[in-house]
């Protein structure tokens, strides 16, 4: 540790000499970043070749691509102010367009009166009211699951059309053993139910998650974690791309052991590796090592087309509730920014599949998954009888941290026992087993960085996508505006 001046009297604090960081994604690189602008070495270190984790950007026939749709929204203001000074200026607003397609009728989302009647008919649109009826007044007594607290809150034929299929092909389990949480957490970000409502019973205010306009970097989604990498370099820190951490010891002094058996020395590591991994190589007491191999991820599967075409459908991204079709959700890449799309005069489309280390989709040879998507995209009607000229698959392993039920449970067994380490931070989606978005993650990692500097207190583990923050502002063409 070494002393940080000040010009208060008694404002000096201790900064640590030297922070590893396991993880390059959102809530790594963050730490990182934040942690190098107050002078303090850093070393990170990603199994992968690219930052950015699920938030990078890739290369594909000539344009940029990311790992499924990442639209960038907050209202906290100092993860507007860090994401803003990440991509230095090169971002444009993109007027978002996103629908669902269920039972072969697509649904504005969020839904329109007219346009949710349409699709839905008269005589479904009313059984759909009676049923929010009936829940209203005789709600459930159990509302420990994600079907208990949804078909309370919106009856239970709201909750069959437009998020049962969905929720299931996610997360690979029935909604009943899903936990409430994540309807507590993520209602408001997907805000389907409240759009359904106010469609059908009229009136409503539209949720404020359903932003019509939202900021994206020239560059795709990873173009903010490049230039924080570039930052961090720039400040004398180090990214070790392609470095598999295998273990990290905390018995004294922390150390972070690579594949290979390179061993490095800290003062502090954050790590943002699986949280059932990080507990692995702790080596727990035996409770702790049962809750947490009770706790699973989710996998994921892309599958990218090249489509022959500029105009082939208008949205963003399309989720698809229909029942039938494996693909849960299709991004369209070339409605996002121009600046993506290079020369190309094609379109690029990405079909998403979620399934399970056992489930045989995982290891489907990449031939067969392409003929799948190109199928299962032919069936939507969405892009006619236009050519698909090429296909590349892209596979995502512990994407998902599955909130089933009795989760917390288990999380909590572990955040108390890895609270005893003061020299470990663990955050992000994956570290801290919650369904973050990125703004969610960028926080963790600011937070981590105030607290290994002995800036603050903060606890980690209560930071989730329910936060708000009491002086809000939004990012607009023209930078930050305040709420």
């Amino acid at each position: 540790m070494r002393r940080a001046g000040s010009s208060g009297e008694h404002a000096v604090t201790m900064l640590p000499d030297r922070v590893g960081i396991v993880g390059a994604g959102p809530a790594g690189l963050t730490a990182a970043y934040a942690l190098a602008r107050r002078g303090v070495a850093v070393e990170v270190f990603d199994a992968l070749d690219a930052v950015g984790g699920m938030a990078r950007s890739l290369t594909l026939w000539g344009q940029t691509v990311d790992l499924g749709p990442h639209r960038f929204f907050s209202t906290d203001p100092r993860v507007n102010a860090l994401w803003l000074e990440a991509v230095d200026g090169r971002y444009d607003m993109v007027d978002r367009l996103t629908r669902i397609y269920y039972r072969g009728t697509f649904f504005d989302y969020p839904l329109k009166p007219g346009n949710a009647l349409r699709g839905l008919g008269l005589a479904e649109a009313a059984r759909c009211v009676l049923s929010y009826g009936r829940a209203a007044v005789a709600p459930r007594r159990d509302e420990t699951s994600f079907e208990g607290w949804v078909v309370n809150r919106f009856g239970r034929r709201l909750f069959e059309i437009f998020f049962q299929s969905y929720s299931e092909k996610l997360w690979g389990i029935p909604c009943d053993r899903l936990d409430a949480d994540f309807a507590a957490q993520r209602i408001r970000k997907l805000s389907l139910f409240e759009a359904v409502k106010a469609a059908l019973a009229g009136g409503g205010e539209t949720h404020k998650t359903l932003v019509d306009r939202f900021a994206y970097p020239h560059g795709g989604a990873g173009q903010v974690y490049e230039q924080m990498a570039e930052a961090v370099r720039r400040l004398g820190g180090h990214i070790h791309l392609g470095r598999k951490v295998a273990r990290i010891d905390l018995a004294g002094r922390p150390v972070i052991e690579l594949e290979g058996g390179d061993r490095r020395s800290f003062c502090h590591v954050v790590s943002s590796m699986p949280i059932t991994r990080l507990v692995e190589t702790l080596d727990p007491p035996d409770e702790v090592r049962a809750s947490a191999r009770r706790l699973t991820f989710r996998n994921t599967i892309l599958v990218y087309l090249e489509v022959d075409g500029a105009d082939l459908f208008q949205d963003q991204w399309v989720y698809v509730h229909e029942p039938a079709l494996r693909t849960g959700r299709i991004t369209n890449f070339r409605n996002w920014l121009p600046s993506l799309c290079g020369d190309s005069p094609n379109s690029i489309l990405c079909l998403e599949y979620w399934c399970d280390d056992r489930d045989a989709l995982w290891t489907t040879p990449s031939e067969t998954l392409s003929a799948l998507a190109a199928d299962e995209l032919r069936r939507t009607g969405l892009v006619g009888d236009r050519a698909v000229r090429n296909a590349h698959v892209v596979r995502l392993a512990r994407s998902y941290p599955v909130y089933a039920r009795g989760y917390k449970a288990e999380v909590a067994t572990l955040s108390a026992w890895l609270s005893r380490f003061e020299t470990l931070s663990v955050v992000g989606r994956y570290g801290a087993f919650k369904y973050n978005n990125q703004d969610h993650s960028i926080l963790m990692g600011l937070l981590a960085a105030e607290n290994i500097c002995g800036l603050a207190r903060h606890d980690l583990w209560a930071v989730n996508a329910d936060d708000e923050y009491q002086e809000a502002s939004v990012i607009t063409a023209t930078g930050l505006e305040k709420r």
